[in-house]
């Protein structure tokens, strides 16, 4: 028997329509609707007026159930291969048992490390799994989830800070370094890349910046707490072809009103923003003219090219 789905009130925080779901995950509403009442896979929660309204964590399981379609598994196979998994990490692709299990030793064996502030121990597992496997699968496989994970356990009053703080900092050094080396001989779109005012964790936009340059775009990357009003002539300089914006704090009333807007305006290429604070905001960032990439990087990443393509 299927759960009753709560109904909420309409001021609730945090809960978006399904139009905003559909926008950011690409998967439209027939089809979110069908994963509901067919497979059982979501439950959204209700307004009273019966309208569906979805949590952050939906869209990421949404984009987790499009990962694994991605890599032919079939639709009816997602809830029991879901429910198979331990929290909220990601496994390996849909082979052999044996190595859904390589992944959640080395997802289990990190996470002891970082809740332990045992570096050795996570450099041991991070060089057992670049050892293995390509950079790309274990970013999707092992890094994205654990920071998830650290941001779940911090949450729930489970971690800390310190926890959080401890794997960023190693993780920024192993970007830092892997940024040093990337390919320069790309003849792709140039992209300026930039955190957003008070942001100080560069992770989430090291990770996008690394990806997009393994499409074939040129990267220039600012870094953390960028003043907006500086972007439009830094483009300009540098030639850039794009801005792209990475966010994780919900966005203060004075940057959606002011900030956003006046770049916008004065930015002759267009504006792009990832992350977390680009779901809260996703409406609101539309109407300015800002082009919402969401909070999972492969979805950004297919909509960046949309935007701006990759010539051949």
């Amino acid at each position: 028997m299927r759960k009753t789905v709560p109904i909420i009130d309409d001021q609730t925080p945090g809960l978006y329509p399904i139009r905003t779901v559909s926008e950011l995950t690409g998967v439209n509403a027939i089809t979110l609707r069908s994963w509901e009442n067919r497979y059982g896979l979501i439950e959204p929660v209700r307004k009273a007026s019966g309208h569906r309204l979805y949590t952050q964590e939906h869209i990421d399981l949404v984009n987790r159930i499009v990962s694994l379609l991605d890599r032919n598994m079939r639709i009816g196979q997602v809830k029991a291969y879901l429910e198979n998994e331990s929290g909220n990490r990601e496994l390996a692709d849909t082979g052999p048992r044996d190595q859904s299990d390589v992944w959640q030793r080395l997802f289990s064996g990190m996470l002891t490390a970082v809740t332990r502030f045992d570096e050795e121990g996570l450099e041991a597992v991070y060089n057992e799994a670049l050892s293995s496997y390509p950079i790309k699968d274990v970013t999707r496989n092992l890094i994205s989830p654990l920071l998830v994970e650290l941001g779940r356990r911090w949450s729930m009053g489970i971690g800390t800070v310190a926890e959080e703080h401890f794997f960023g900092f190693y993780l920024r050094n192993k970007l830092g370094a892997r940024f040093h080396h990337r390919s320069r001989n790309h003849r792709g779109p140039k992209l300026l890349m930039a955190c957003m005012p008070g942001e100080r964790h560069e992770v989430g936009l090291l990770l996008l910046a690394l990806a997009a340059n393994e499409l074939g775009y040129r990267l220039v990357i600012l870094g953390a707490d960028m003043p907006l009003e500086e972007l439009a002539t830094a483009a300009e300089k540098t030639d850039s072809q794009a801005i792209v914006l990475s966010g994780l704090l919900e966005l203060p009333t004075s940057v959606l009103k002011r900030e956003l807007p006046a770049l916008a305006a004065a930015s002759t290429v267009p504006v792009l923003m990832g992350g977390r604070a680009s779901v809260r905001a996703l409406d609101a960032l539309k109407r300015i003219g800002i082009e919402p990439l969401g909070s999972d990087a492969d979805t950004g990443l297919k909509k960046l090219q949309t935007v701006v393509p990759l010539t051949s």
